[in-house]
């Protein structure tokens, strides 16, 4: 998710002044009146409601920003997973926020014990730009349903979307509820450093050593979602017209520019050739003609087009195989056409970084072990895609590697999937969000004990003689 806080547009001093006094009066007005269960629920539904009246608006903004994006991809990536997420808390809502009972073991007997539920306060959300609406309104979401206030920073290279976002949330939750913040790096540096109750970072590993760094003279609690290297590995018994279908779709969705797409692909060395073919087909049949397609996105800016054409450039230069299937076809501003690059040597840039675009590396291994060692010896990735329908060679590759999720024969569907927290482990991030896992996350589950009006531990007090004294080695035992 590679979102760096955007360029200053106002001092920092003074734009660090503006952003303080807007949390003081989010944290006033939560203090004053924390939401109640039916304000949280009916603001969820006044959300879904805003949004989906403005679904062309949301297009037409993403596009704006993008030069130019699916319409479709804008519609199953931000559309449907928001309303999925806010359909999922309001349904389950009063269920989450039930005190939870909790044991108290037969020593303290008969006390009583639950875990309660509650709202932290103001969460500061830092949200990117490749999915600019699904990564804002995802953790709002979650945050409005646990009954905290919500403090938003977009990232510039969507303004567009941020202009969208802060109209549709002004129409939906009054100024001391829910508030936006514009600004640039020095804005998102200070925003960062605000004193949140929790604050949320979406966007590239390197940035999010920073927010960390500056989240932690407050001790504020943090949750990152951050990126790596993806790998799909294709096994020697994998279906590999269907793999490649999958991995396609993970991969040249977005084109390319998603945290948990594809970065590169492993495949069985005997079946190399065949993954390639296989691929170059998908590419054919879902662009025929690259330039018109209104399917395929552009690259977000010239700083990211040119960080992957350098990538491009180093490749050729070492003598890699590049497989260009659009090759000489007109292309658009920021139209960068997929490529594959075959056995690139792992000390090349697009073997180190997150490519964050429409390039894929296939990389060939001799056996299993030798694609397991391959992954591990990079950070742990944000997510993981075995093909396979071997249950033993799927046992050995999840038994021995650890990324933040894994979709089996498939790709990118486990971000989507209802029941199942998302996040990373290490440099691809740390804390999980996503319906119950995210309403958790933005709550304190408090742990309250309730003593009755008699108690055994009432014994338990100098002088430790006689009968006491046997207790508590009978009770140390």
């Amino acid at each position: 998710m590679n979102a760096a806080p955007p360029p200053a547009t106002a001092p920092a001093r003074a734009g660090g002044n503006e952003l303080e006094a807007t949390l003081a009066r989010l944290r006033r007005a939560w203090q004053a009146a924390r939401p109640t269960l039916a304000q949280r629920r009916g603001d969820l539904g006044r959300l879904r409601a805003a949004l989906s009246a403005r679904i062309g608006a949301m297009d037409a903004a993403i596009r704006a920003d993008f030069g130019h994006r699916s319409e479709h991809e804008n519609l199953v990536s931000e559309a449907m997973v928001v309303f999925a997420e806010i359909d999922q808390a309001v349904s389950n809502l009063r269920r989450w926020s039930r005190p939870r009972r909790a044991a108290v073991g037969w020593q303290l007997w008969p006390a009583r014990a639950q875990v309660v539920p509650m709202p932290v306060g103001v969460v500061g959300i830092i949200s990117p730009w490749n999915y600019p609406v699904n990564l804002a309104l995802v953790p709002l979401v979650s945050a409005v349903a646990a009954g905290n206030h919500v403090y938003l920073k977009p990232s510039e290279h969507t303004p567009h979307t941020t202009s969208f976002l802060r109209e549709l949330l002004a129409g939906v939750f009054p100024a001391d509820r829910v508030a936006v913040a514009k600004g640039g790096a020095e804005v998102g540096a200070a925003f960062a450093g605000l004193k949140f109750d929790h604050l949320l970072f979406t966007g590239s590993t390197a940035v999010g050593r920073k927010v960390m760094a500056a989240a932690a003279p407050n001790l504020t609690p943090v949750t990152l979602e951050l990126g790596g290297k993806a790998p799909a590995i294709v096994c020697a018994d994998a279906d590999i017209d269907k793999a490649a279908a999958r991995i396609a779709t993970g991969k040249w969705f977005n084109a390319g520019q998603t945290c948990i797409g594809v970065d590169y692909v492993l495949v069985d060395a005997r079946r190399r050739d065949a993954l390639v073919a296989a691929l170059r087909r998908e590419l054919a049949s879902r662009y025929p003609d690259l330039a018109s397609s209104r399917d395929y996105t552009r690259i977000i800016n010239d700083g990211q087009l040119a960080r992957l054409r350098g990538y491009l450039d180093e490749a050729r230069a070492r003598g890699v195989e590049l497989i260009e299937p659009f090759a000489g076809a007109a292309t658009g501003e920021r139209l960068l056409p997929p490529v594959l690059l075959i056995d690139p040597p792992g000390d090349l840039a697009v073997m180190r970084e997150e490519i964050f675009g429409p390039l894929l590396p296939v990389v060939s291994f001799r056996a299993l072990g030798d694609a397991v060692d391959a992954v591990n010896a990079r950070d742990r990735p944000l997510a993981l895609y075995p093909f396979t329908d071997d249950p033993e060679t799927l046992e050995t590759i999840l038994s021995r590697t650890l990324a933040g999720g894994v979709t089996v024969n498939d790709t990118l569907l486990h971000f989507a999937a209802k029941g199942l927290p998302f996040g990373g482990i290490g440099p691809s991030g740390m804390g999980v969000i996503h319906g119950k896992a995210g309403f958790d996350t933005f709550s304190k589950l408090l742990p309250v004990l309730r003593q009755s009006r008699w108690s055994a531990t009432d014994l338990l007090k100098p002088p430790y003689a006689g009968r006491v004294d046997r207790l508590v080695r009978w009770l140390a035992r």
